[in-house]
């Protein structure tokens, strides 16, 4: 008899993020499936086991949990933030797609999870008040050619960003390029939120423009918010800034 596959979002990082739903997962699992940070997260109890595997390993990982499913057991795929925002939901659904008939039988739960660019945005106000998209800037999986391209695109129709993957030791130029593209066709003085490591305790929030951006620093632990044309940057002394998009056009407003 085929067993139970639920692929769980944890959130950015503290426990308050975690929802209900995640908790019964987790409670409910014998079988934990994850990149080895996001399994450390967890305080598993004696009956439930840890199979840790690298941040590159998703597709493979994702074979390993549906085999353990389909064997009968109840496994866990643990994601930061969302699992279906640039993590491991896709990955199970890819593998079910080209695997073995076996695996279609397993029941699979997608337990959401709050994703970076949510949290990012609630510690400065509503960045992303009106329309917006979220991006990976990693070519692992994807030509940098069409980032670009997609790059411009959001730009061009006004739409704030949310970068994931902004940069590593592998990729440390990519950041840079992808602000100078978006700076093509947005105002220097465009509100940029620098949110790394929100909910954990080396948590650090940074607004500042689009000119000044590129100087930020920033690493696999940040989400970058590139604000559009509505988005609107209010000084509050002594306080971080409130950073919001409004949510009409100016032509909607007339």
């Amino acid at each position: 008899m085929s067993g139970r596959l639920a692929v769980i979002g944890l959130g950015p990082g503290d426990d308050a993020y975690l929802t209900a739903e995640a908790r019964a997962e987790i409670a409910g699992a014998e079988m934990f499936y994850g990149y080895a940070p996001y399994l450390a997260r967890l305080a598993l109890r004696g009956d439930q086991t840890a199979h840790a595997s690298d941040n590159r390993a998703e597709l493979s990982r994702a074979e390993a949990a549906l085999t353990a499913a389909a064997a009968g057991a109840r496994v866990a795929v643990v994601s930061g933030g969302d699992p279906g925002v640039f993590a491991m939901a896709a990955a199970v659904c890819e593998a079910i797609d080209h695997g073995p008939a076996a695996w279609r039988e397993v029941e699979i739960a997608v337990v959401p999870g709050i994703t970076a660019m949510l949290a990012a945005a609630a510690r400065v106000g509503a960045p992303l008040g009106h329309d917006f998209c979220a991006l990976s800037l990693s070519d692992n999986l994807k030509p940098w050619d069409l980032v670009c391209r997609r790059l411009r695109a959001a730009a061009d129709t006004g739409m704030v960003v949310a970068l994931y993957n902004p940069a590593s030791r592998a990729r440390p130029w990519q950041l840079a390029q992808a602000l100078r593209t978006l700076a093509a066709s947005l105002a220097p003085d465009t509100p940029v939120i620098f949110a790394r490591a929100v909910g954990r305790p080396d948590e650090t929030v940074t607004v500042t423009t689009l000119a000044a951006a590129p100087e930020e620093p920033a690493d696999m632990a940040t989400c970058v918010i590139v604000g559009g044309p509505l988005t609107q940057r209010i000084e509050r002394p002594g306080r971080r800034p409130l950073v919001y998009s409004a949510r009409a056009v100016p032509e909607a407003r007339q």
